[in-house]
């Protein structure tokens, strides 16, 4: 009898996580990012030549080299050394922005959040965001600090932990033994879920970007999706903002970190 429900809770259990779309890593941009290394080899550059351009300060073909492997995939070291590659030619509003598409794929990256933060310091616009209240920040700082993968993979190790844990529970005589099955099997369900939770969290902001970044050296943000509505304030390359509203082809409705809102040309911003 324990046998079979040990079977059974195993089975169910199986099914409800494998089959949730968190450990699924099917997305557009995570696909072409494991595809990123087959479809470099069928290309005559490579990532070498770009790095080498880079150490010559030849900053213009180096960018030209990543933009074309990233052509090819996304790969957030691509990313990342096209970030640097635009850096250094002064461009700060596209150095910002490959920054932050190397951090949607690379969270955990302390070098990518380092050069974000000093890219960032040189833009005109401080936005001030609203603070979110203890539990809420930390619960977003956790979950940004590692990507759509790790989670799901920490998810699978405490379900197999859960697993042995349920053995334990099922099939020794102990009591000391059955105890530490349970209690270590109930600690295993919570983390299981929440690991799926988190990794859901992360393909969602994988696969649904709603954020961009202002390429304009400035523009002007406007309370109607036109030239005519009145002016609400300016900003300037390299700021970054929330798309609210994006039915509309030639304006988009953004959000600041600081509550601020307002249309902006879709001309004037580049999706991270």
């Amino acid at each position: 009898m324990k046998k079979t429900l040990f079977f059974i809770f195993s089975l169910v259990l199986s099914i409800a996580i494998w089959g949730q779309d968190t450990t699924t890593i099917d997305s557009v941009a995570v696909k072409e990012h494991s595809e990123f290394s087959a479809a470099k080899q069928m290309s005559n550059i490579t990532k070498a030549d770009g790095d080498s351009a880079y150490l010559r300060n030849d900053y213009a073909a180096a960018i030209q080299i990543y933009e074309g492997l990233l052509l090819q995939g996304e790969a957030p070291e691509i990313y990342y050394n096209l970030g640097n590659s635009y850096y250094k030619v002064d461009d700060i509003a596209k150095a910002i922005l490959n920054y932050e598409r190397a951090l949607l794929l690379d969270p955990g990256n302390d070098d990518i959040r380092a050069n974000l933060e000093v890219a960032r310091s040189k833009t005109i616009d401080k936005v001030t965001p609203i603070p979110d209240i203890f539990f809420v920040a930390w619960t977003k700082s956790l979950i940004s600090c590692l990507g759509v993968d790790a989670w799901a993979k920490w998810g699978i190790a405490f379900f197999l932990l859960l697993l042995v844990s349920l053995a334990l529970f099922f099939f020794t005589k102990q009591t000391m033994w059955k105890k530490m099955g349970f209690i270590v099997g109930c600690v295993c369900v919570v983390l299981t879920v929440v690991c799926n939770i988190f990794a859901s969290q992360q393909k969602t902001t994988l696969t649904e970007r709603n954020k961009a970044i202002i390429l304009s050296p400035s523009v002007t943000i406007r309370s109607t999706p036109s030239e005519s509505g009145t002016s609400l304030f300016v900003l300037h390359e390299g700021c970054k903002v929330q798309i609210k509203d994006n039915s509309m082809r030639d304006w988009k409705e953004i959000s600041l970190e600081d509550g601020k809102v307002g249309w902006v040309p879709a001309a004037s911003i580049e999706i991270i």
